[in-house]
């Protein structure tokens, strides 16, 4: 597998080897330019303790995410586990977001032009970062017929293709985001053949997989995989409902060799920017404690209003009206009539009932006549939104 040559070197200066040689015969080295005032008495009172410096994240704060991470596997399916695929603190990286997870791993297996592929439709978050990153960025389409599925298809011919030497990583959103698709179990199983067998890392961000409301049988996180490498991505982001609370994580998994290598590559960048504060690393066992809770609480929420839903677009006299399946995440697709323009309805939306919302086009559906829900709003709110989009759109009709 080819990584960045904008990471790491595959030799060592003489004094970084001997460093290395010296840190492995468990030999604590002491140096003459230490710029760490906290470990020469010098911390403030408001701050206290001594900063270690731990480019993956203080260890304590890994320690715990890796007991919840292994708590939650064990429970999650307890057949498949075993004390050897506990999660480890090591397989670990702390960071501010899952969305500064992306541009490191852009860093980490990219250099400018190659290609990272991403879902289509989508949330455009990659096809800005992979901009900022001077990464290629291209779409693959998801298919529905009823519900969403990848077209591996297309992807086997494309990393067979000459272009598919310059894919070095494919996105997977697992639930994606507007479509709220799992991967499949038989499209996991493909895709990890396929990323093996043409040496493409997987990017799988499960940022939202807790939130399942209809789903088929057979998900599976894609976090500890070891037939491909793989970058999974969560946080508290979505795990706690609180985007204020700036903590996201990377595990790696996947061969070992592979593994060891990028996550020596991956060190470079993570002491680059060392974005991990040790204030944060202390609330850590609070906030994961608070994860079930939040989690049931926000569960409830989504799943009451999508009920709602169906019931209200079931009651709906025109029936112009309908709900793709929602397999898991916060949000829903609504289709409506295709020859109702998207951009007149969002405008309708706000002129006529001061909402706004955001239009199929949006997240590159392939058809016109789609509109992205949230399910978060409390219920009287989310009734009334239901309500303006069903107006909205005989209003339309009349005018089309």
């Amino acid at each position: 597998m080819r990584f960045s040559s904008r990471v790491g070197s595959t030799k060592l200066n003489p004094i970084a080897k001997a460093e290395a040689e010296a840190r492995s015969r468990g030999i604590t080295l002491d140096t003459v330019n230490d710029s760490n005032p906290t470990k020469h008495g010098l911390a403030p009172a408001e701050v206290p303790g001594v900063y270690t410096a731990e480019s993956r994240g203080p260890l304590a704060a890994r320690k715990e995410l890796a007991q919840f991470l292994t708590k939650r596997n064990l429970e999650e399916a307890p057949e498949e586990q075993d004390s050897s695929e506990s999660v480890s603190p090591d397989d670990l990286y702390l960071l501010s977001s899952t969305s500064e997870a992306y541009t490191w791993l852009f860093k980490l297996m990219c250099d400018p032009g190659d290609i990272v592929l991403g879902p289509k439709p989508g949330y455009p978050l990659i096809e800005s970062i992979g901009g900022l990153e001077n990464v290629d960025t291209l779409e693959y389409q998801l298919q529905f017929d009823g519900s969403w599925f990848i077209d591996v298809a297309w992807l086997r011919e494309l990393l067979e293709s000459p272009k598919g030497k310059n894919v070095q990583a494919i996105v997977l959103i697992n639930p994606n985001n507007p479509t709220g698709s799992y991967v499949k179990p038989d499209e996991r199983e493909a895709l990890l053949r396929l990323c093996s067998e043409h040496d493409v890392a997987i990017i799988a961000d499960e940022v939202f997989f807790d939130y399942d409301m209809e789903p088929f049988e057979g998900n599976r996180r894609l976090a500890g995989e070891q037939g491909a490498l793989t970058f999974a991505l969560d946080g508290f982001s979505k795990l706690l409902a609180a985007p204020h609370a700036k903590v996201g994580w990377i595990q790696v998994s996947g061969p070992k060799d592979l593994v060891a290598e990028a996550q020596r590559r991956l060190d470079i960048i993570a002491d680059d920017y060392l974005p991990f504060s040790d204030i944060i690393s202390d609330r850590m066992p609070e906030l994961l404690a608070a994860v079930p809770g939040q989690l049931d609480r926000v569960q409830k929420r989504t799943r009451d209003n999508l009920t709602r839903l169906h019931t209200m677009l079931d009651e709906d006299e025109s029936g112009l009206v309908s709900v793709l399946r929602a397999e898991g995440g916060w949000n829903v697709l609504l289709r409506f009539p295709s020859v109702i323009d998207e951009n007149a309805l969002v405008l309708r939306l706000i002129r006529d009932f001061h909402l706004t919302g955001q239009p199929g086009y949006y997240f590159d559906m392939t058809e016109n006549g789609y509109l992205a829900v949230s399910l978060l709003p409390e219920p009287e709110v989310f009734e009334r939104n239901i309500k303006a989009v069903l107006q909205a759109v005989l209003l339309e009709l009349d005018v089309v």
